[in-house]
């Protein structure tokens, strides 16, 4: 299978696309599919073709996301627009990211470093989520949320200070054909 596969069915519901889904693919999934031939390219000159193609639909999309950041299967941008995603960053299977969505660092202070994200997450548009923190698994991190602290597993993460409100199946109905 081939590594963008799981990205395909996090859109579709199947592993494969279609001609006419190919014709009409969203502009997050063409970057994804560039993002994950860039990471496994076999050759410095195929790595380094994927890159300036990822590097020109970047300017096209508004998407910024380093083919080293570490991103698991089944990764779903929602809609088009800004995301970025700084490059040491690392987020884990079935991730969607809404439009505006920013996960950075923070430059100093106890929380100096990069954002870990677990499995199962949504992320809402113009969320900002930044720091050396952990995000659980089964979060669902409401738009407009500004996040700078751990957040356990089964939450829902909402407004600006943030607040957690536990919930078991935080993402269910939003985050949809998990691998």
């Amino acid at each position: 299978m081939k590594p963008y596969s799981y990205d395909i069915y996090r859109y579709y519901g199947q592993y494969k696309e279609t001609a006419s889904q190919k014709r009409l693919r969203p502009k997050g999934l063409d970057y994804i599919i560039l993002f994950r031939k860039a990471q496994n390219a076999k050759s410095k000159i195929a790595k380094s073709y994927y890159e300036s193609k990822l590097r020109k639909l970047s300017k096209k999309t508004f998407i910024q996301i380093s083919p080293e950041t570490k991103i698991g299967k089944g990764f779903y941008i929602g809609h088009e627009g800004i995301v970025i995603i700084n490059k040491k960053a690392v987020l884990g299977n079935n991730v969607n990211i809404a439009t505006g969505v920013t996960i950075g660092q923070e430059n100093r202070g106890k929380r100096k470093g990069y954002p870990t994200i677990g499995n199962n997450v949504w992320i809402g548009t113009n969320a900002v989520i930044v720091g050396n923190i952990n995000i659980g698994n089964d979060v669902l991190i409401a738009p407009l949320s500004y996040v700078n602290f751990d957040v356990p597993d089964h939450s829902i993460v909402i407004g600006n200070p943030a607040k957690i409100i536990e919930r078991e199946n935080a993402v269910d109905h939003y985050v949809d054909n998990r691998v």
